[in-house]
Order: C-alpha cells, then structure tokens, then sequence
C-alpha cells in the first residue's frame, strides 16, 4: 500500500534510508515532509516501510528528488508501485513533465525508469561522489531523464 507521509513517519524513514541509501540526509526529509511543494510517499507492507518516494512540485514540472527500498524489497514491485504513485502525484499537480537523475552505475534503477517511460535526457559528469564501497571509483556521473505527463 502507497501512502503520504509526514513528519510522524521522520524515524521509519531514517531507518529505512539507512538500508536504502539512497543518499537523502535527514535535514532534507524534514524539508520536504514540510513543505507544501513537496510530497513524501511511503510503501508499506503491513505496518512497516519498505520504500519511499519525494517527489516536488516545480514551475510546470515536478521532480524525483528521491527513491529509496529496502535492500530485501528490491525486485517485488515496491519501486514500480512508488514510481506509479509519484507519476500520479505530479499529473494531479497538472506538471507537464516528471524530471529525475540517477546514478550511471545504478542500472536496476535505469531500467525501472525505462520500463515506466521514461527517456534519458542528458548527463552531468561527475555530479555524485562516490559511494562509501566504491571510494576509489571516484566520482559518478548522473543520468538524465524525463517523462512527459499527460
């Protein structure tokens, strides 16, 4: 099940997060569970989070800031049901367009992304730092990509 969260759900997150990884600080979450241009979706099995999603509303378009799962929740649709929700958020917003980036190196990611509609745009090189277990990688570039909401 997809739920919006607030600012009650903060520590479910942050424990979640810390599984996921994918790199949204607490100081943002706060931010964005309390802003009204953004809105912070939960997926839940049973009572417990296994995924979330921030999505933000923008001048025309909206953004996924961020998409975290559990590491064990991966591959069972909770991305793609996260992912469907976000893209429902941003037509309620009437945005034109859903913009994210991702990681080169995360290709699961990609191809979720793919698979849902969405067509890559463009890179930024060297835009992420590096991965705790891939420090000697160095820097990543991002991916680039939207889809056009209708």
């Amino acid at each position: 099940m997809i739920t919006e969260l607030n600012v009650e759900h903060l520590t479910q997150l942050m424990a979640l997060e810390q599984q996921a990884q994918s790199g949204t600080a607490k100081s943002q979450m706060l931010e964005a569970l309390g802003s009204q241009d953004t809105c912070v979706l939960g997926g839940w099995q049973g009572d417990v989070l296994v995924g979330y999603a921030i999505v933000a509303r923008l001048p025309f378009e909206a953004e996924l800031q961020a998409i975290g799962v559990l590491p064990e929740q991966r591959r069972n649709g909770t991305g793609l049901a996260l992912l469907d929700a976000v893209l429902t958020t941003a037509q309620g917003w009437s945005s034109e367009r859903l913009l994210l980036e991702v990681r080169v190196g995360n290709l699961s990611a990609i191809r979720l992304y793919q698979r849902s509609g969405f067509s890559e745009d463009g890179r930024r090189k060297g835009y992420y730092p590096p991965l705790p277990t891939l420090a000697a990688a160095g820097r990543e570039d991002a991916l680039l990509m939207s889809q056009v909401l209708s």
